[in-house]
């Protein structure tokens, strides 16, 4: 598609964010273009010029407005866990925000309507998680260089497991609806972070 006006991005902005919102509250199957086009005060023609290829190509345009909100809602603590207490402020975002959604997380049924099998679903998905793997290093590594965990500490590996405990504690939560595991989950994994103090505290 070519570029844009800055018309023309809006106005795919506000069928984008328009049809999340309808999505969020009916789920991605019971929503049809023309509910999204009725919502948005939108043409046929205007909905087909911005995603030729119809609900597919919107439905990928929401799930990477979706994966957008997941690093947004968790702002600002997501980018500036330099600290403890930033760190456990950041823990309490991603608990509530779990816990206000439960099962019903835009993201995961929008993902389940496209495939994983689709590759640019695959992207949509890899992208996230890379991103907010990037966040979470960036945290264990203001936390190594200012002297509060260990100096030998594999940063990536430490993010990679907070990161796994999240995605895992989230999944049992949206098939049990206990968001214990959730909590569980992700307080051992920075539980394990805080255990590696520099060797000079632990004397």
């Amino acid at each position: 598609m070519p570029a844009l006006t800055a018309r023309g991005a809006a106005t795919r902005d506000r069928i984008v964010t328009g049809a999340a919102h309808l999505i969020r509250e009916h789920g991605p199957a019971s929503v049809g273009l023309d509910d999204i086009r009725a919502a948005t005060s939108t043409s046929k023609s205007q909905l087909f010029h911005y995603f030729p290829d119809g609900k597919t190509d919107l439905l990928l345009a929401v799930a990477r407005y979706e994966a957008e909100q997941v690093l947004a809602e968790q702002q600002p603590m997501l980018g500036d866990l330099t600290t403890w207490p930033n760190w456990e402020a950041w823990r309490q975002r991603v608990i509530e925000r779990y816990d206000a959604q439960r099962e019903k997380c835009p993201l995961t049924a929008l993902t389940a309507q496209l495939s994983l099998a689709n590759p640019a679903t695959r992207e949509i998905i890899a992208d996230l998680y890379d991103r907010w793997h990037a966040h979470i290093a960036a945290g264990v590594r203001a936390l190594r260089d200012s002297g509060a965990v260990d100096a030998g500490i594999d940063v990536d590996a430490a993010a990679t497991g907070i990161l796994t405990a999240i995605s895992g504690g989230a999944a049992m939560l949206q098939a049990t609806d206990r968001i214990s595991y959730l909590e569980i989950s992700l307080d051992e994994a920075i539980a394990g972070l805080r255990r590696s103090v520099p060797e000079t505290s632990a004397a």
